[in-house]
């Protein structure tokens, strides 16, 4: 302990006496019905070494015992819980906290400076009402975009479970069930979220849990404003056939003065333009991966400035607005279609020789078994035996030279054809 309990009572007129301790939901467990231990002056804060009160509870079944480690004064300079030195807000480490509202930590480290320095943190606690955090917290902005998405909104009670049992990972536990603690597997040592420090989570600095975050946090999507100034304009897609000009207008009239809405039906999308640039950028940080209007979730992407839309915004002769575009003379025109096949040439869907007979083509089968072929001179027959070759089948339509007609009653293969040309020479 940082002072004892003698006859020198001025030392002990900072020492820190509370009637309940600053939690976290998750800290205080899910049992509303809890049970407290308190000692006064049990223990010395972890960060100022003062003495102050000690809180002991079990937060639930099966939990292990937790205690506050820093005093209500150290508590409060950062809004954290006494226990777990998260934030109490967003249920995040300090330095995930402070990297996302840009707040720079200005604890001092050595013991006078932060005596001095908890002595005035202590009279401006005293002189506000509560409510909001001190110091450099408390002139913060009220929110992050970072932290929203990161931030936990349940409880994890998770985080209250027992240690491992050493004995058990020797083999040497002999309690079996009754052992409070935990008959499991225990994380690689040379994991970083194995070796964490009190102080470094306080401070802020060198905390395995927040450099994760952080690095999950970097990888997440974000929307960055273009370079160029001169555009105020968002590109509002996927709106479908529910979303109309009226329902745009309703939730982004909050962030600044509306100068036009134009919605592409064919393409789905809308292009919101605002008076200002603050106003456009604002939309787009509340609005981006966020926005959900009659059920659809929208995809807001920044516009682009007119040399990039027409550039990159004119395609088939369609502006990026859907409406089409005069071509422009003197640019050369469109490749020439390819060649079409010739009507009059021969098709061959078999990729037969030409030069060879079309005779080819009518192959003599055998009879199926049980079918006799029809007698002669009743038209061509159906099946021909192996023994002799068909007559020639005439070619189809479009392999026959061009010029030449055919009609059915000029078939040579048509029965009575001879006789008929036969007579007609008689006569």
């Amino acid at each position: 302990m940082a002072t004892s309990l003698g006859s020198n009572t001025y030392n002990r007129q900072n020492w820190e006496d509370a009637d309940f301790p600053i939690l976290c939901q998750t800290c205080l467990g899910e049992n509303p019905y809890i049970r407290m231990t308190k000692e006064k002056y049990g223990k010395e804060c972890k960060i100022c070494a003062r003495p102050f009160t000690v809180f002991r509870w079990c937060p639930g079944t099966r939990m292990r015992f937790k205690k506050t480690e820093v005093c209500q004064t150290c508590s409060k300079m950062k809004n954290v819980c006494q226990t777990c030195l998260l934030d109490l807000e967003y249920g995040l480490p300090i330095q995930v906290r402070d990297t996302g509202l840009s707040v720079k930590d200005e604890v001092p480290k050595s013991d006078v400076n932060k005596e001095y320095y908890t002595q005035n943190m202590e009279r401006e606690i005293a002189n506000s009402d509560g409510t909001r955090p001190v110091g450099q917290l408390g002139k913060a902005p009220s929110s992050s975009d970072m932290l929203l998405k990161l931030a936990r909104t349940t409880p994890y009670y998770k985080r209250n479970r027992p240690h491992i049992c050493s004995f058990w990972v020797k083999g040497e536990c002999k309690r079996g069930e009754e052992c409070p603690y935990r008959h499991e597997k225990p994380t690689d040592p040379d994991d970083p979220l194995a070796d964490q420090n009190i102080k470094d989570r306080y401070y802020g600095i060198n905390d395995p849990v927040a450099d994760k975050l952080l690095k999950r946090a970097s990888t997440m999507p974000r929307l960055d404003p273009p370079d160029d100034k001169s555009i105020t304009t968002l590109y509002i897609g996927g709106l479908g056939d529910t979303v109309t000009d009226g329902d745009l207008k309703s939730h982004f009239y909050q962030f600044g003065e509306i100068r036009t809405i134009t919605i592409v039906q064919r393409q789905q999308c809308a292009f919101i333009q605002f008076a200002t640039r603050q106003a456009a950028e604002m939309a787009a940080e509340k609005s981006f991966n966020k926005l959900i209007i009659n059920g659809r979730r929208l995809t807001v992407k920044w516009g682009r400035s007119q040399a990039a839309r027409g550039k990159e915004g004119i395609k088939d002769g369609i502006s990026e607005m859907g409406t089409r575009l005069d071509p422009v003379p003197g640019l050369p025109g469109a490749l020439p279609p390819p060649p079409a096949l010739d009507e009059e040439a021969p098709a061959n869907y078999f990729n037969l020789d030409p030069s060879s007979s079309p005779a080819v083509m009518n192959i003599a089968l055998p009879p199926p078994p049980g079918i006799n072929p029809p007698p002669p001179g009743f038209g061509p027959p159906m099946f021909h035996p192996m023994g002799h070759m068909a007559p020639p089948m005439p070619p189809p339509m479009s392999m026959r030279p061009p010029g030449q007609i055919h009609y059915p009653s000029q078939d040579p293969q048509r029965m009575g054809a001879h006789a008929a040309h036969g007579s007609r020479h008689g006569d």
